[in-house]
């Protein structure tokens, strides 16, 4: 079963019907209905085309979340090759909601970390619904400078509306781990790529989004808040999320003219949760070229341009 959002609708109904027709069809085998279903495609196609250029950021941010967009592990099945995943901080527990190991890239060594959302119910719960806690970002760290020493690129995928804001994280130094994963990422002496591959918010996503390359896809969201959070902040309700949306600059459009990100992914008409496996293959061929944009880059030179990169973010507008 599809799920359909709500500015969706239309397109729902003209996909219902093209499936209704069919189901009579397979009962009845003298029934011709070749035309009609061809047009009520042709005119779901238009629709669906015509609300996808020019979907509004909360729009976006419903797309971005949608529960079958594909998810860390889906890139990881079918991009990386000889994965070994890597479990534990050595310091308190493994945390599911992010995934680490080694793997190959279209044959190049890489190691690779991800937020997992989950894909079910039993997934979700188990991964936390991709939040992580203390533990998941002393791993991510740990996982870094085994990278480091190896001397291989990182890569990261970033889907997360946030850090677990649980007591126990708390109790656990969340903060603190957050910070020290996102100075990791910025003194790593590796090249490291951060795809945002749905949501991206707060420091939960930031703190493995801190990279030489910035990669979002056309229809993700990255923010330092949800905006239902900003909401709740400003308005003291959640109810004017839309709004606020609006107003956070969240979309990959809006990030790419304040230089936040380096490269948006298109998506396919409907979102990447219609077609995954072009989604992902794309994605590839993305951090693939940003990978060999940096192969004659020393360590040190990685790591200074990467500073600088981040130092450089809001000078503009100030002269």
């Amino acid at each position: 079963m599809r799920t359909y959002l709500d500015f969706e609708k239309p397109v729902a109904e003209l996909e219902d019907k093209i499936e209704e027709l069919r189901q009579l069809a397979a009962r009845d085998a003298s029934m011709t209905i070749s035309d009609d279903v061809a047009r009520l495609e042709t005119k779901a196609a238009t629709l669906l085309r015509q609300s996808y250029t020019r979907l509004t950021p909360w729009q976006k941010t419903l797309v971005a979340r949608h529960p079958n967009r594909p998810h860390c592990l889906d890139y990881i099945h079918q991009l990386i090759t000889e994965f070994t995943p890597f479990a534990g901080d050595r310091g308190f527990a493994e945390d599911h909601a992010i995934i680490g190991g080694l793997g190959r890239l279209n044959g190049r060594p890489i190691l690779l970390i991800g937020q997992e959302k989950g894909a079910d119910t039993e997934g979700r719960v188990r991964h936390n619904f991709g939040m992580a806690r203390p533990e998941g970002y002393r791993k991510a760290v740990r996982l870094m400078n085994l990278a480091e020493n190896y001397k291989l690129p990182v890569v990261t995928l970033i889907d997360t509306p946030g850090a677990y804001p649980g007591v126990g994280a708390e109790e656990r130094g969340q903060a603190e781990a957050i910070a020290r994963s996102t100075d990791r990422c910025l003194s790593l002496q590796a090249p490291l790529v951060a795809v945002i591959i749905g949501e991206g918010m707060s420091g939960g996503a930031i703190a493995l989004a801190a990279g030489n390359r910035v990669i979002m896809l056309e229809h993700a969201i990255y923010s330092v808040i949800s905006p239902e959070g900003c909401s709740s902040i400003l308005w003291r309700s959640a109810d004017r999320a839309r709004e606020a949306a609006s107003a956070m600059k969240l979309t990959a459009q809006e990030l790419l003219a304040l230089g936040v990100i380096d490269t948006i992914v298109a998506e396919p008409i409907g979102g990447a949760h219609r077609e995954p496996g072009q989604t992902i293959r794309q994605t590839g061929k993305v951090i693939e070229q940003a990978l060999a944009e940096m192969d004659a880059m020393s360590g040190a030179e990685i790591a200074a341009a990467r500073r600088d990169k981040f130092l450089a973010m809001g000078r503009q507008g100030l002269l």
